[in-house]
């Protein structure tokens, strides 16, 4: 099943930036994505639902890893939502390159990884495991703006 069929058959709410804009541009002076050749760079994306984060708070204190679990697959939605802005289908994307993740935690918070895996699993069922599953990292921090707790950058090859 190709990417775009299996978002609709898996009833998955991806956001319309073209309608609705990219609220990453709340954030600072940017622009969503760059591509170059085929790749495409994605700007932050993060776990939100127009100008609603869905996930506040740190990981180790006020969230559970499920909870994080929960954000990053947010986030991952969006990131799709991202590539459908910058390239028109699902369907173009050859593969998922890498994320970079970030964990907003407690220092002691050691399962930021756990976390990540919400977006990496929502990939591998949107895409396949060959197309979806691309390298990762991820990183625990201290903050993020508006007090979001999962961030990504997303680096996706396209079909020309």
């Amino acid at each position: 099943m190709q990417p775009e069929a299996m978002a609709l058959h898996m009833g998955l709410d991806l956001p319309d930036f073209d309608k609705i804009g990219y609220y990453g541009a709340d954030y600072g002076t940017m622009k969503p994505y760059h591509r170059i050749g085929s790749l495409l760079f994605l700007s932050g994306h993060v776990a939100q639902i127009g100008t609603q984060i869905t996930h506040k708070g740190r990981l180790g204190q006020d969230l559970t890893t499920e909870q994080g679990y929960a954000a990053a697959r947010q986030t991952g939605l969006n990131v799709l939502g991202g590539i459908r802005q910058a390239v028109g289908s699902l369907d173009k994307v050859k593969s998922i390159v890498r994320t970079l993740n970030f964990v907003v935690c407690t220092p002691e918070y050691e399962d930021v990884h756990k976390v990540s895996s919400g977006m990496s699993d929502l990939f591998v069922e949107v895409f396949g495991r060959e197309i979806g599953l691309g390298g990762r990292a991820t990183i625990g921090i201290m903050a993020l703006a508006n007090g979001v707790c999962f961030e990504t950058w997303a680096t996706v090859e396209i079909a020309d």
